[in-house]
């Protein structure tokens, strides 16, 4: 368990034992009213002594300051039981609304994995940070690159989703760049490094991460925007009936000056607008959406800009055959596994996957790095790769090809794609039905995003993006697009960008932990139509949330009249607050329902 989870985890335990004794005396009281007092201040000293401290910084007119003048005002009147009443709603409410943020939010860099551990120089393994400029890093099979470099000997297939988010593997030669967390899939690598540890794409990222985090502004909670105007004017209201009231109008006004405090107290806002919110996150919660704080449904229901990653997220992030063009040869098919029968590249379990059959043990191959495959099966030769290696025609196309000859005649081809998801059409629809632009920021090859656009109807893309251009491509956006901007991805690749979105969506089931933490949002089935269960959530909450703020600020502003005129008492006012509590909670009990 980390520091930060200890600490927490105490600060709960120590509010429950906070609230459970308070409400005891709370209990107590009506049989020794002394006991309201204790309970008072168990429940109500932090929120006391931070009205006082605020008192002497900018934010005086918080709720901190309207819970302790409305409450001790009820207590110099002897309404203690109101006092204390106030004091625990307000408590309560809190808890449960950073317990609903906390839990469900990890340490980011105890999930992300792209630092690599070690770098093997002249056959010794030492930590990447000890490795200078120029110096000579070797990468086996299976390893992670360390630093970011030039390769001087070897070639191989490496993969990059770690930092691209995309699964097809890179096949690289020597003189081409290389960066660390790429994973080397197949061949020994030498590679010149070029960037320390400290400068290369990979810590780049974390750094992202937490420069992106600093730039997002959180939403204020309504009832503290609310205080600084409301709070302000029941102080000076209340100063002004107590000692300008008896100058005017003569007699003694102090005790309808308390009472108006009293009254004043929003009780049915300090409870219901929490709970309507709490309502909306428990709601998308039981359809598999994870919101990790209110404020984030309000970005959701005013959100006027939607970013997508592409893979993994528009797309399903795994090969499948699109078309096969057989030529007159039925076998291509066969032919094509049987070539890739000793492959583990995406591609060839594609091509496995559609064939469907047992193959062969007998099969003799031969791989030609970045080309293809030579295979000798059934008494043929066979051929499968690009359209170089086959001495074939390309043809033109967004998605991969790869060929196929048999005894040196060319038979066909194979198209694979990573397959759009089946909704996904009809999500960003819906979103454009909802006035919301949508955007694609992807890693992938310019003709696969192209393509991949135009086929959902999306209003731009951008592709070929690290890490660090989908972050200046996304603040693009913002910039240039007024309203709330949510980002939807997957990858670790991903993290700095959900971070910076007004509200990051990740992909749960399939999504990068590092994506996932980083989130504001997560979908945890991968059903890219969440997002629209999210903006109808989203809305019908805060239409509910203002619902209730209306209906307590009309009911409220009435009776502040009647104590006004000398016309409430304080029980009626009590009851009539607590009347306004239980029909905003009912209210607010409609968010969790269809």
């Amino acid at each position: 368990m980390t520091e930060h989870s200890e600490e927490h985890e105490h600060n709960n335990e120590i509010s429950i034992f906070r609230i459970i004794i308070s409400i005891i005396f709370f209990i107590l009281g009506f049989s020794f009213k002394p006991a309201f007092i204790i309970a008072y201040l168990i429940i109500g000293i932090n929120i006391l002594i931070k009205a006082v401290k605020n008192l002497f910084g900018k934010n005086i007119f918080d709720e901190n300051l309207l819970m302790s003048i409305a409450t001790l005002g009820a207590v110099a009147i002897g309404e203690y039981p109101e006092a204390v009443m106030v004091m625990l709603l307000y408590t309560i409410g809190e808890y449960l609304q950073d317990c609903a943020v906390e839990n469900s939010q990890k340490s980011i860099s105890d999930l992300i994995n792209i630092r690599p551990d070690y770098a093997i120089v002249d056959g010794q393994k030492v930590h990447p940070s000890k490795v200078e400029k120029g110096q000579i890093v070797t990468v086996k099979t299976g390893e992670k690159i360390p630093l970011d470099g030039i390769i001087s000997e070897g070639s191989a297939s490496v993969d990059t989703s770690a930092l691209t988010g995309e699964y097809t593997p890179k096949f690289l030669r020597a003189d081409e760049e290389v960066l660390a967390g790429f994973i080397n899939l197949d061949g020994l690598l030498k590679i010149k490094v070029t960037k320390e540890y400290s400068e290369t794409t990979a810590s780049k990222i974390l750094q992202l991460i937490n420069d992106a985090s600093s730039k997002k502004a959180k939403a204020e909670k309504f009832i503290t925007k609310f205080a600084k105007y409301y709070t302000p004017f029941v102080v000076l209201s209340a100063i002004f009936l107590a000692f300008v009231m008896p100058v005017i109008a003569g007699g003694n006004w102090i005790e309808r000056a308390l009472t108006f405090l009293v009254i004043s107290c929003p009780c049915a806002l300090v409870l219901s607008v929490p709970l309507t919110f709490f309502a909306g996150i428990g709601f998308a919660s039981s359809k598999g959406i994870l919101i990790k704080g209110g404020n984030y449904l309000e970005v959701l229901a005013k959100v006027r800009n939607a970013v997508f990653d592409k893979t993994g997220t528009l797309t399903k992030g795994v090969f499948a055959v699109q078309k096969i063009t057989d030529n007159d040869f039925p076998e291509l098919l066969k032919y094509a596994a049987y070539a890739e029968s000793a492959s583990n590249h995406p591609i060839a379990i594609a091509i496995k996957n559609a064939y469907g059959k047992e193959l062969p043990t007998d099969i003799s191959v031969k791989d030609t790095a970045g080309m293809g495959v030579c295979a000798q099966a059934d008494g043929h030769t066979i051929k499968l790769g690009n359209a170089e290696f086959i001495n074939a025609e390309p043809i033109d196309t967004d998605n991969t090809v790869v060929y196929l000859s048999v005894d040196g005649d060319y038979k066909g081809n194979i198209i694979i794609s990573d397959e759009i998801k089946q909704n996904a059409k009809e999500t960003i629809k819906e979103l454009k039905n909802y006035n919301i632009k949508t955007f694609m920021l992807s890693g992938d090859t310019k003709k696969s995003v192209e393509y991949v656009q135009k086929e959902l109807g999306l209003d731009n893309s951008s592709a070929q993006l690290l890490p660090n251009q989908k972050l200046v491509e996304l603040e693009r956006i913002m910039e240039m697009n007024k309203g709330y901007t949510i980002f939807l991805g997957d990858g670790i690749n991903d993290a700095p960008v959900l971070m910076r979105a007004d509200a990051g969506i990740a992909m749960g089931a399939i999504g990068s932990d590092a994506a996932i933490e980083a989130a504001d949002v997560v979908i945890m089935d991968d059903n890219i139509n969440k997002i629209t269960d999210c903006i109808k959530i989203s809305k019908k909450t805060l239409l509910i949330a203002k619902e209730n703020i209306a209906f307590a600020l009309f009911v409220k502003a009435l009776f502040l009249v009647f104590a006004i005129l000398g016309l409430a008492s304080m029980w009626s006012a009590v009851f009539a607050d607590v009347g306004v509590t239980l029909l905003a909670i009912l209210n607010a009990l409609r968010t969790a329902k269809e």
